[in-house]
């Protein structure tokens, strides 16, 4: 009678794991939309410390990764099982926040250039900063990684989420926490290896052989290239993945979509992406008019009278 009741605990588990193998495979392919946006969010946020430190900040913002999904897999689990319909609105603010993020940095790339010093200006008062300086800066980095992180990884756990809503829960545990690790891993490891990628080139110029040291060279000429393409595309991501979160949240706007989408002829596999770009632009723009008008409204200090 054990050896049948082991036999069947061992079956259940079993089948358990097996599920959980079959939908982590689903909800990655779901949120690998999300994991490319993740992926260049996170290595712009990294980038623009010293060169012997960006390891360091990377393990710094991994670890804070890795908290947030600790933090966010039992939220998911116990809003969507108290309360799963503030599931959508808590996920809207994240992505109204993202929004406002990218239309901000846009307004300060363009209308504030003054205040806005070049890569290599910054590296170069790094280097002539304290390490107070150096420090704070640092710290400031891996506060906006982190915060950025939160909202992405959100996305991820409530889309994973949404693949094993019927599932048993030990089932939607296992599936979430697979995804959290997968990609905490997956995302790290890889903004590891492109903040690093002009150390490899470098290192490959002293190669005794002419075909390495050209390869070299090349990946050093391209790898502030590559930075700043990554750091136009983190700034993109913010609106496509903000303004998909908000199309999903507000009623009637992915009907509008479909719509828009069916009426595009041979465009119609990019319109759901502009539509989302178009959302998180307005959103921005709103988000950040609402801010710069309380700013505004909040009283000034006086300056003591003499």
């Amino acid at each position: 009678m054990a050896g049948a009741n082991l036999l069947t605990l061992i079956d259940d588990i079993a089948t358990m794991l097996d599920d959980v193998a079959i939908l982590t495979k689903v909800a990655a392919k779901k949120t690998a939309g999300v994991l490319g946006d993740d992926l260049a969010l996170n290595a712009q946020q990294v980038s623009g410390v010293v060169t012997d430190r960006e390891l360091p900040v990377v393990w710094a913002v991994a670890k804070g990764s890795a908290l947030n999904k600790a933090i966010l897999v039992p939220a998911a689990l116990g809003i969507n099982f108290i309360a799963p319909w503030a599931v959508t609105p808590l996920l809207m603010l994240g992505g109204a926040f993202l929004c406002y993020e990218g239309f901000e940095k846009v307004v300060h790339k363009f209308f504030h250039k003054e205040e806005q010093p070049e890569e290599g200006e910054t590296l170069q008062h790094l280097m002539n900063s304290s390490p107070e300086e150096v420090a704070e800066f640092e710290k400031n980095k891996v506060k906006g990684a982190i915060r950025t992180d939160f909202i992405l990884s959100a996305e991820i756990i409530v889309i994973s989420l949404g693949t094993v809503q019927a599932s048993p829960f030990m089932t939607q545990l296992g599936v979430l926490t697979t995804i959290s690790v997968l990609m905490t891993v997956g995302v790290y490891g890889l903004v590891a290896g492109i903040v690093k990628l002009d150390d490899v080139g470098l290192h490959l110029t002293q190669k005794p052989s002419a075909a390495l040291a050209a390869f070299g060279r090349g990946i050093v000429r391209f790898s502030p290239i590559l930075m700043k393409l990554l750091g136009i595309a983190g700034t993109v991501a913010m609106f496509l993945v903000g303004g998909d979160i908000m199309a999903h949240g507000i009623p009637g706007a992915m009907d509008l979509s479909a719509t828009i989408a069916a009426a595009s002829g041979p465009l119609a596999f990019i319109t759901p992406t502009l539509f989302s770009g178009l959302i998180g632009v307005l959103t921005g723009a709103v988000v950040l008019g609402l801010v710069t008008f309380v700013k505004r409204l909040k009283p000034t200090a006086k300056a003591p009278s003499t």
